[in-house]
């Protein structure tokens, strides 16, 4: 799992600066919400928000902060999910989707005990993630996928639903964060 490769393809698809009416994240470059830019220091104008300067945001709150890396070391492409919906939906949401996922797919607890949907990266989520990837395989770390896209799928058409100036972005979240 190479985290610059990730980068640079979210990169790649989030473009340079844009500024959408409807876009209640307003003002954004490389996929980097003014909001989340100034958290982290920058002050000056978003069209001028330095590539570097996302790439180390990037790694920084969305990889390394809520364990991403940890997770791509036992299972690459759910790392990856869990950097991209990070980065959309923020990751204590993409961990969600995670652990909701694991406790679904534990048939009742007979593969290994719910853990708590606490929307963080701990050693009982780690736990979960070994013990259903030991039984499931490589197979299972494709079904996982799947029941995270499924909710981060569910959770867009809501978005959409509950404000209809979303439908502006939904065809392009499920075209190019889905799957």
């Amino acid at each position: 799992m190479n985290i610059d490769s990730l980068i640079n393809d979210v990169i790649a698809r989030e473009g340079g600066y844009s500024d959408h009416p409807a876009d209640k994240g307003g003002p954004t470059r490389w996929g980097v919400t003014q909001a989340v830019a100034r958290a982290q220091g920058y002050a000056g104008d978003m069209r001028c928000f330095p590539r570097n300067d996302a790439v180390r945001i990037y790694k920084r709150i969305y990889w390394d902060g809520p364990g991403y890396a940890t997770i791509a070391d036992i299972a690459p492409r759910i790392g990856a999910e869990l950097f991209d919906t990070g980065i959309n939906m923020g990751p204590p949401v993409a961990t969600g989707f995670l652990q909701r996922a694991l406790n679904a797919l534990n048939r009742e607890q007979r593969d290994y005990a719910d853990i708590g949907i606490d929307r963080r990266i701990g050693p009982r989520t780690l736990a979960a993630l070994i013990a259903f990837l030991r039984l499931r395989g490589v197979k299972g770390e494709r079904v996982l996928l799947k029941a995270m896209e499924a909710l981060q799928g569910e959770r867009y058409l809501t978005l959409a639903e509950q404000r209809p100036a979303n439908e502006a972005f939904l065809y392009g979240w499920l075209a190019n964060r889905i799957g």
